[in-house]
């Protein structure tokens, strides 16, 4: 989730009319009280239309980050035609209450629809903007049903217990970071901007082996909500009380338009909300719910860049989000023309020819899907120049590769420790250093260039001699030139191997299918002379939560717990492991789309 640095600012609860030379024509009130249904009181700051004499659309922002941060988007839309509150949430900012994240959004999003749809400014046409925890509490808005809610456009929204504050039920020690961010009612941007000293505590925590239970005390900030929060480890009640059920999808029966990135950390989330809508709304809704994926990182999507990371985009996909969302407003609550930009009902951007295409469904991005074999000779696939291979076909299949992870190897620390490349995602080091202590495959040069789009799946038949261990898989496009390009990752824990509901340890000896089907979406073009490298290891850093493999509670396991453990990857006859590559649809295909 996206964590700006915010400006503080002293502001006074008056009502303040911008000049009539002012560059945008708007009136502000600052200090607007919103009562919630048990007495509590949230604070607004109202944007409006300079001399607004009639009803009109409002736009709702419910944030933690404080309201004055989306000043500029207040200005924008209120300058467009439309009323624009931002509101803090419960206890952060001037709002009274208690915050605890995530838990209050929904019934207080609910009451404040409801209240702003009363108001004199207000038609009672109620939508909502926001990314991050914005575009979660546009969720969470929603899903009680508010009579006055006729859009939402949520933006790289968090779906809470699936990529955040866990990834596949594997915690971030970035939680802490974020939760001190939000932590009392002021902003602690300085707190949360300062990585270097980020960076030394969860190294320290890391080296010294402290049980990940400890991390909210060491870094200075006891916190009960960090300690529920890693309590429950399993997808189930505790998270899924957040988020809509098959129910409350069903009963959506408004347009949406769902936006997301290539890079985005809550892509996963994103998309969760979208399938599941997908699986559950009626038809109709289905039929007015929007997708787009730009090639964006988590901030891109609100404010798409030229560059992230060291990978550079075409103009193209330099989106004006503020006009594409006044456009799907002006379409959903104004009765104006469906926007441009909307040619089908997904939306998607390929790096390589930097273009957007489209499909009429998610599904239909990836037009069939190719299988690379892993194989190898003699167990050699450890290293990036020593590989195994990606191979088509089964023929004349055998053999078996490992690697060895010791919990207490705490070498590679300085490496992550080392100031972030401005190219990460060009970065081999990481790759390269890690050698011996993973596994490596490459395909065969690609005869011509290949679009790929949608997302890959890694079937790997494993044998571990620990009941448990954290799998981390990479994916890479290799460029003629040797040159690397990060595509997707996806991680898993052992005992979740069947399902992030459920957790059973693995057998020590046994051989087990393991299928990762959580990748993250890519849509890339791979030119003629380019190969696939599929990188498979152990989670092994500061950046996530660490398993000693003891099969124990992993929250509070540290060295003493530790055990290495040798995992093996069988490719036999018996034992297809592959990995699934999927092909993008043909371009006249997004033509065709294009044109209606």
């Amino acid at each position: 989730m996206l964590r700006t640095s915010i400006t503080a600012a002293l502001l006074l609860a008056a009502f303040v009319s911008i000049p009539a030379g002012a560059e945008t024509p708007v009136d502000l009130q600052w200090g607007v009280k919103i009562p919630m249904r048990d007495g509590v009181e949230l604070q607004a700051t109202l944007y409006r239309p300079q001399g607004q004499n009639e009803g009109l659309p409002c736009i709702l922002s419910l944030t933690p980050y404080i309201a004055q941060n989306y000043h500029d988007r207040g200005m924008y839309f209120a300058a467009n035609g439309y009323v624009f509150a931002s509101v803090d949430v419960r206890g952060r900012g001037n709002s009274g209450g208690t915050f605890t994240p995530f838990l209050q959004e929904a019934k207080d999003g609910h009451d404040i629809v409801e209240w702003l749809a009363k108001q004199s400014y207000c038609n009672g046409k109620i939508t909502m903007w926001g990314g991050s925890y914005g575009g979660y509490d546009q969720w969470a808005t929603a899903k009680e049903k508010p009579a006055h809610l006729a859009t939402i456009v949520p933006v790289a929204a968090v779906q809470p217990g699936l990529d955040f504050p866990m990834r596949n039920n594997v915690f971030y020690p970035y939680d802490m970071r974020w939760l001190t961010y939000v932590s009392g009612r002021a902003t602690q941007d300085k707190l949360f901007g300062d990585s270097k000293m980020w960076t030394a505590q969860f190294r320290s925590a890391y080296e010294t082996h402290a049980p990940f239970n400890t991390l909210d005390a060491r870094v200075g900030n006891p916190s009960p909500i960090f300690q529920e929060w890693i309590a429950n480890p399993l997808q189930g009640p505790y998270w899924d009380c957040l988020n809509p059920t098959a129910e409350q999808y069903a009963a959506l029966d408004f347009p949406i338009l769902t936006v997301t990135g290539h890079y985005d950390g809550d892509q996963p989330g994103a998309l969760a909300f979208y399938r599941q809508h997908m699986q559950y709304g009626s038809a109709a809704a289905r039929d007015r719910h929007y997708l787009i994926i730009g090639p964006w990182d988590h901030a891109g999507t609100r404010t798409p860049p030229a560059e992230y990371a060291g990978l550079k985009f075409g103009a193209a996909s330099q989106l004006d989000m503020n006009a594409l969302h006044k456009a799907w407003y002006d379409w959903t609550l104004k009765s104006g023309p469906k926007p441009e930009f909307l040619k089908a009902r997904v939306a998607y951007y390929v790096t390589g020819p930097d273009e957007w295409r489209y499909a009429d469904t998610l599904d239909a991005v990836t037009a069939s899907t190719r299988s690379y074999f892993l194989a190898s000779d003699g167990g050699r696939a450890n290293d990036v120049y020593a590989s195994g291979r990606l191979e088509e076909g089964k023929a004349k299949r055998s053999g078996s590769d490992r690697y060895v992870y010791d919990p207490l190897d705490v070498s590679l620390a300085a490496d992550d420790a080392a100031d972030e490349s401005e190219a990460e995602l060009l970065d081999q080091r990481g790759v390269l250093s890690r050698h011996g202590r993973q596994l490596v495959y490459h395909t065969a040069p690609f005869a011509a260039d290949t679009d790929i789009a949608g997302f890959f799946r890694l079937s790997a038949w494993l044998r571990i001699d620990q009941p448990d261990t954290d799998f981390n898989v990479d994916i890479y496009a290799i460029a003629p030139d040797g040159s690397s390009l990060f595509l997707s990752n996806d991680v898993l824990r052992a005992r979740h191997r069947e399902s992030l509901r459920e957790s059973r340890l693995a057998v020590p000896g046994k051989v087990e299918r393991y299928d990762f089907e959580r990748f993250t979406f890519v849509a890339r073009r791979l030119q003629r002379g380019s190969r696939l490298r599929l990188v498979i290891g152990p989670v092994n850093s500061f950046n996530l939560q660490k398993n000693y493999n003891s099969g124990g509670v992993v929250n509070a396991e540290g060295a003493k717990d530790a055990r290495t453990v040798t995992v093996e990857l069988l490719h036999d006859a018996q034992h297809p492991s592959a990995l699934m590559v999927p092909i993008a649809a043909e371009r006249s295909a997004a033509v065709a789309a294009d044109k209606r």
